[in-house]
């Protein structure tokens, strides 16, 4: 949709097609105990097998359905990612639209932390399975493609793409819980260090 800046706004990813009825009570199903696994023994638990025998479905469903563990797992966590991508996408500034971009960017890396800490391991389980899957997902493409356009504000002719990825590198979930679990990082300290990470690259908070 155009904007009166003439910027486009980013698709939101994860919104459900259309299903015939069938098809959505499997999902579901399928979505429903993988959730109750996850709640139950943590989301290490999961397996498409046991996911299926939990949902009564056949495995070969919830193949057909997800493809892997890592495309279940990011099912599992859909809305709250729809969330999260619903408020810098078309939210209120400084994290949506209206605000500076070096505002936008600052509110946007705090609250990408912020939704890394209230499903990290499920987003460990989903980025690790298999090792390329963070970038294959579709939340990751469009986290670089907002911040290229925020950088690219900022900053005309740098290597946004690049900076991008180097922006969100810090935000992998195993190395945001490696931070948090077993160096003892506060969420604080990780928001204040990509404060500082971030102000390399677009100079300080504006005063």
């Amino acid at each position: 949709m155009p904007r009166e800046d003439g910027m486009r706004e980013l698709p939101i990813t994860g919104r459900p097609a259309a299903e015939r009825a069938d098809a959505a009570h499997n999902r579901r199903r399928i979505l429903r105990a993988a959730a109750g696994i996850i709640e139950a023994r943590g989301p290490e638990a999961v397996s498409m097998d046991e996911v299926a025998r939990a949902a009564g479905v056949g495995v070969g469903t919830v193949y057909r359905r997800f493809g892997d563990r890592a495309r279940l797992v990011y099912a599992v966590i859909d809305d709250r990612e729809r969330e999260f991508q619903a408020a810098f996408i078309q939210g209120p500034p400084p994290l949506g639209p209206g605000a500076d971009p070096r505002d936008r960017l600052r509110a946007f890396l705090h609250a990408l932390a912020d939704r890394t800490e209230a499903q990290a391991d499920l987003l460990l389980m989903a980025e690790s399975d298999p090792p390329e899957a963070r970038f294959r997902d579709g939340s990751y493409h469009l986290y670089h493609r907002h911040l290229t356009m925020l950088l690219g504000q900022i900053h005309p002719g740098a290597d946004v793409a690049y900076l991008a990825d180097a922006l969100l590198a810090p935000l992998a979930a195993n190395l945001f819980l490696h931070q948090r679990r077993t160096r003892g990082m506060t969420l604080g300290r990780i928001k204040a260090g990509l404060e500082t990470l971030a102000g390399g690259l677009i100079g300080p908070p504006r005063t």
